[in-house]
C-alpha cells in the first residue's frame, strides 16, 4: 500500500514576470519615470532579483526564473521597487502576493495582477504555539471555586522581519467583546525569528457566583499578539495575532489542556485603504508532486519505455502523451530527463523525428513549430549541452559585461557621445569572438547531441535525398536557433552570468544574437542572401554572410552531427556553480585556547576539479578544496550559528561552513555538490550536526576531540553519478502520471476513436491494425493511471487522518487542512475509468 511507503514532496515553480503598468509617479509634479526591479519571494525571503528598468513607469521585465522549492512556504510574493541611486534604501512600492492553494488559479496563462500596497498587517506570516486551559480554583476552604484561564506562550516560528531585525515580545490579553479586561506580556528576545518563550500567564474568569457555563463564556475572547520591539518614534511594529474563543466550535473544556499551533492573522480591523498601484503581468506554472514508491510506477515506465519500438510511434504512451496535453513543454521535460535517465534518448527522438519529417513537405519548416519532438530537443540540449555551452560562451558573455563597449547601431537609438563607427567595430568584434567560439569548439560537443544530431542529418538523407541543404536546415534550426542565439538572449537564463543585465549589455547580447539566428538560418539556405527586417544591420549581414563564414558553419554541423568523430575532452576543468556565499572563519587566537569566529563573504567557484573560494569574481584563489577531499556535504540547523540557509562541507582535518542568500540557493548548492561527491569512495556514513568548539568540544555529541566520528549519519544519496544528467527517475515518473491523470477524458475519448474509426487523426497510413495498438496501449495507460491514482488516494487517506488540526503539521488557519479532512472523509476513491466497449478486431 502507497500509505505504508515513503512518500516525499517535490514542488517546483516556473515564474515568467512580464511587466508592470501605471506604476505611481515620484510625486506631484514629478517628471520622468523611476528605476524598477522586481523581486521574488517566497513568504519574506528573496529568492530573485530581475533586472533594474530604468526612467520608466510601464517597465518591462521579460524576466524568467524556475526553481526548485526546498521548503514549506504560504505565500510567493512579487514586490516592486524603486532604486534609490544616492545609496538609500530602495523604496517598495507595492507588492503581488499569491497563496499557495491559488496558484494553480493562475496555472500556464498570463494574468494581471493588482499591486497592493505594503504595511505591517500585508506583511504578517509565520506561527505560534500556545498551551491554553481552563481550570478551576479555590482561593481558600470556604470560598466559591472559581475559573482560572493558563495560558502558555510556548514558541514562535517565522516570523516577519522588520528592515531585517526581529526582537520579539508577546502580549496576551483577555477580552470581553470590544473591552480588555486584563493583558500580559512575555519577555522581549532578541535577534530571532523563531523565539522560545515557555511563561505562562493565568486569567480569573469573572462570573456569577456558582459553576460557569458556556452563556458565560460567549462573550470572553483571548488574544495573542506579537510584537516587534522598536525603539523608533512610530513604537512597536505589530507581526500578527491569534483570537481564540473560549466557546463554540473551537472553544476550550474545563480541565482540559489545549496545545495548539495557529498562524498568525492580520489584525481584524485593519482597514484597506484603495491605492492605484498599477499592475503586474505574471505567468506561473506550478507543480506539486507526491513521489511515491518505485515498483508503484512500473507498469507505466514500462509502457513510455517501450514508445521508441511501437509501430506506428503515434500509438506510443510518450506520442499519445504529447497529443493530449496541450502545452508539450510540460511533457517533453519528464520525458526527456527519463528517457537520458535509462539511455534510450537517441531512439526516443529518432522515433518521433522520423515521423515529423516524413509528413513535412516544405524543408525550411521542419521543427520550427512547438511540437513535442521539438521541445523535446529543447530539453536534451538544456540537460546534456549546458556545460557544452558554458565552456563556448561564458568567456565570451563575461568579456561583454565587464567591457561595457556600446555596440547600439540603430542611429535612432545612439547615446549621447556615441559615434555610430565605433559602435559597428565593437559589435563585429564581439560578433567575431562568438563566432570563432562557436565554430572551434564541435569537437567537445557531447557525444549524447552528436548521435541525435547524426539520426537527424540520416533522416533528412533518406526523406530529402536531392536536397543536401536540408540536413544543414535541420541542425541548424535546432543548434543555433533554439540553443545558441537564445542563451546569448537570456544568459541568467541558462546560467552563463550571474550579473544584472543593464540595458546596454542587454542590447549588445541581443544584437549578437540575432545575427547568430540570421547565420543559422543561412547556412541551411541554397541562397547565402538572407531578408533583413532592420536595415541598420544590414551592414553586419553584409560582412558575415559570406561564403567563407557559411562554410565554417557547415563543417561544424558536419562534425557535430558525426557519430564516429574523436570528441575530445576538455582541457580546462568544467564550472558546474559559482556566485557569492559568506564563509565561515576562524580568526587569530585572542587568549591561551580561544577563536573568534567571523563571517566574510567570498566568491566561490566549483568545477568538475574542486571547490575554491577568492575574495572576489576574477582574483585568484585563496584556497580550493579538491573533489576528492569533501566527505559529504550537509544542511546545517539554523540553531547552531543562528543563522538561515547555511551549510557545511565535510573535510578529513576541518569542516567548513557556509551561509547561501536564500534557501533556493542553498538547496542548488548542496545539490551540485552533492552530485560532484557521490562516487567519491571516502564518503564519511557520520557526522556532527552541531559545532566544535575548543572548550566544550562537539555540541551535539559532546565529544572533546574534533576529530571524534560523526554522531549521526549523513543525508541517504541517491543521486546518479554522472554530474550533467543526474535524474530523479521515480520524480521524472510521477510528473508523468500527474499529466496522464489529468487528462483523462481526452484518453477516454482516443480510446473509443481507436474502436469505431479505422483511421486515426485523419491519417491515410493508418492501417486496421494500427488501431489494435492505440487502442491497447490507451486502454494500459488508463489502467496504470488508475493503479496509481488508488496508491495516492490510500496515502492521502492515511495522511489525513494522521495529522490533527492545530497540530505542527496543520496549524489552525491552514487552508490545506481542509483538502486533508476531504480525503480523509472520502471511502470511495478516485473516479476510475475503465476500457470501454471491446478491442476491435
Amino acid at each position: 500500500m502507497a500509505s505504508n511507503a515513503r512518500v516525499r514532496v517535490e514542488e517546483r515553480i516556473k515564474i515568467n514576470i512580464g511587466e508592470a503598468k501605471n506604476l505611481p509617479s515620484r510625486g506631484h509634479g514629478s517628471v520622468g519615470g523611476r528605476d524598477v526591479f522586481c523581486t521574488v519571494n517566497l513568504d519574506q525571503e528573496e529568492v530573485h532579483r530581475t533586472n533594474t528598468v530604468e526612467k520608466t513607469l510601464n517597465p518591462f521585465f521579460g524576466d524568467e526564473y524556475n526553481f526548485d522549492i526546498p521548503r514549506k512556504f504560504r505565500w510567493l510574493s512579487f514586490y516592486i521597487y524603486d532604486r534609490e541611486r544616492s545609496g538609500k534604501q530602495d523604496k517598495v512600492l507595492g507588492k503581488v502576493s499569491i497563496k499557495k492553494e491559488d496558484l494553480r488559479k493562475y496555472q500556464g496563462k498570463d494574468h494581471w495582477f493588482d499591486i497592493l500596497p505594503v504595511d505591517c498587517d500585508s506583511e504578517v506570516q509565520g506561527e505560534v504555539h500556545l498551551e491554553v486551559r481552563l481550570e478551576p480554583i479555590q482561593k481558600s476552604e470556604d470560598a466559591p471555586t472559581l475559573t482560572r484561564l493558563s495560558v502558555r506562550v510556548i514558541e514562535c516560528n517565522g516570523l516577519t522581519k522588520n528592515n531585517g531585525a526581529c526582537d520579539p515580545h508577546v502580549n496576551v490579553s483577555l477580552w470581553c467583546e470590544n473591552e480588555k479586561l486584563e493583558s500580559k506580556r512575555t519577555k522581549r528576545k532578541g535577534k530571532t525569528t523563531s523565539p522560545t518563550f515557555n511563561e505562562t500567564f493565568h486569567f480569573e474568569i469573572p462570573q456569577r457566583p456558582g459553576e460557569i457555563t458556556a452563556d458565560s463564556l460567549a462573550a470572553l475572547q483571548l488574544r495573542v499578539t506579537v510584537w516587534h520591539d522598536s525603539p523608533g518614534i512610530f513604537g512597536n511594529i505589530f507581526l500578527g495575532e491569534v483570537r481564540v474563543p473560549l466557546t463554540g466550535e473551537a472553544g476550550l473544556k474545563l480541565n482540559l489542556s489545549h496545545d495548539t499551533w495557529y498562524f498568525l492573522q492580520p489584525r481584524e480591523n485593519n482597514r484597506v485603504i484603495a491605492h492605484d498601484l498599477g499592475s503586474l503581468r505574471l505567468k506561473l506554472n506550478y507543480t506539486s508532486d507526491e513521489v511515491i514508491s518505485s515498483k508503484h510506477y512500473d507498469q507505466l515506465l514500462s509502457l513510455v519505455l517501450q514508445s521508441p519500438m511501437v509501430k506506428p510511434v503515434t500509438c506510443s504512451a510518450a506520442y499519445i502523451l504529447g497529443q493530449v496535453v496541450s502545452n508539450k513543454q510540460e511533457a517533453a521535460e519528464p520525458l526527456v530527463r527519463l528517457f537520458l535517465h535509462h539511455g534510450k534518448i537517441v531512439p526516443f527522438i529518432e522515433s518521433l523525428s522520423e515521423r515529423e519529417i516524413a509528413l513535412e513537405t516544405d524543408p525550411n519548416t521542419i521543427f520550427r513549430g512547438n511540437t513535442l519532438v521539438s521541445k523535446c530537443m529543447d530539453e536534451l540540449m538544456k540537460l546534456a549541452g549546458l556545460h557544452y555551452l558554458h565552456t563556448v560562451l561564458r568567456p565570451v558573455v563575461e568579456r561583454i559585461y565587464q567591457e561595457r563597449r556600446p555596440c547600439e547601431v540603430d542611429p535612432g537609438k545612439l547615446g549621447d557621445g556615441e559615434r555610430l563607427e565605433t559602435n559597428f567595430a565593437n559589435l563585429k568584434g564581439y560578433i567575431q569572438e562568438t563566432f570563432a567560439a562557436i565554430s572551434k569548439s564541435a569537437y567537445q560537443c557531447p557525444s549524447t547531441m552528436c548521435r541525435v544530431f547524426a539520426a537527424l542529418k540520416r533522416q533528412a538523407r533518406v526523406f530529402f535525398p536531392d536536397n543536401q541543404e536540408v540536413q544543414y536546415c535541420v541542425l541548424s534550426g535546432f543548434v543555433f536557433l533554439r540553443f545558441f542565439a537564445p542563451a546569448l538572449l537570456n544568459p541568467k537564463l541558462f546560467d552563463l552570468t550571474q550579473e544584472q543585465l543593464d540595458p546596454q549589455t542587454s542590447r549588445t547580447l541581443k544584437l549578437i544574437s540575432k545575427t547568430i539566428n540570421s547565420l543559422g538560418s543561412c547556412v541551411g539556405s541554397r541562397s547565402s542572401v538572407v531578408s533583413c527586417k532592420e536595415e541598420y544591420m544590414m551592414a553586419i549581414n553584409k560582412d558575415f554572410f559570406t561564403d567563407s563564414y557559411l562554410q565554417k558553419l557547415r563543417l561544424f554541423l558536419d562534425v557535430i552531427s558525426t557519430e564516429s568523430a574523436p570528441h575530445q575532452a576538455l582541457d580546462s576543468p568544467i564550472i558546474l556553480k559559482e556566485g557569492q556565499l559568506v564563509k565561515r572563519a576562524m580568526s587569530r587566537r585572542i587568549s591561551l585556547n580561544i577563536f573568534r569566529p567571523s563571517f566574510v563573504r567570498r566568491h566561490f567557484c566549483l568545477t568538475t576539479r574542486g571547490l575554491s573560494y577568492s575574495v572576489s569574481k576574477g582574483e585568484r584563489p585563496r584556497h580550493e578544496i579538491p573533489v576528492d577531499n569533501i566527505r559529504g556535504v550537509e544542511p546545517v540547523d539554523e540553531a547552531v550559528f543562528k543563522k538561515r540557509n547555511m551549510f557545511r562541507i565535510v573535510q578529513p582535518d576541518r569542516d567548513l561552513y557556509m551561509q547561501a542568500n536564500n534557501c533556493v540557493e542553498q538547496k542548488e548548492w548542496v545539490d551540485i555538490l552533492s552530485k560532484v561527491v557521490s562516487h567519491n569512495l571516502d564518503k564519511t556514513e557520520q557526522y556532527h550536526p552541531g559545532l566544535f568548539r575548543e572548550a566544550a568540544g562537539w555540541t551535539c555529541c559532546r565529544s572533546p576531540t574534533q576529530t571524534a566520528i560523526g554522531c549521526a549519519p549523513v543525508t541517504a544519496d541517491k543521486l546518479h553519478a554522472d554530474i550533467k544528467l543526474a535524474t530523479d527517475s521515480d520524480r521524472e515518473m510521477e510528473r508523468l502520471y500527474a499529466l496522464f491523470s489529468a487528462h483523462l477524458e481526452q484518453l477516454r475519448r482516443l480510446q473509443e476513436s481507436f474502436s469505431y474509426h479505422p483511421a486515426y487523426a485523419g491519417d491515410p497510413s493508418f492501417e486496421p491494425k494500427d488501431t489494435v495498438v492505440g487502442y491497447n496501449t490507451v486502454a494500459s495507460i488508463i489502467s496504470a493511471v488508475n493503479s496509481l491514482q488508488q496508491e495516492h488516494h490510500d496515502h492521502d487517506r492515511s495522511r489525513a487522518r494522521g495529522i490533527r488540526y492545530g497540530s505542527r503539521m496543520a496549524p489552525i488557519g491552514d487552508d490545506n487542512y481542509l483538502q486533508l479532512r476531504a480525503a480523509a472523509a472520502s471511502e470511495s476513491g478516485p473516479r476510475r475509468y475503465r476500457p470501454v466497449g471491446s478491442t476491435p478486431g
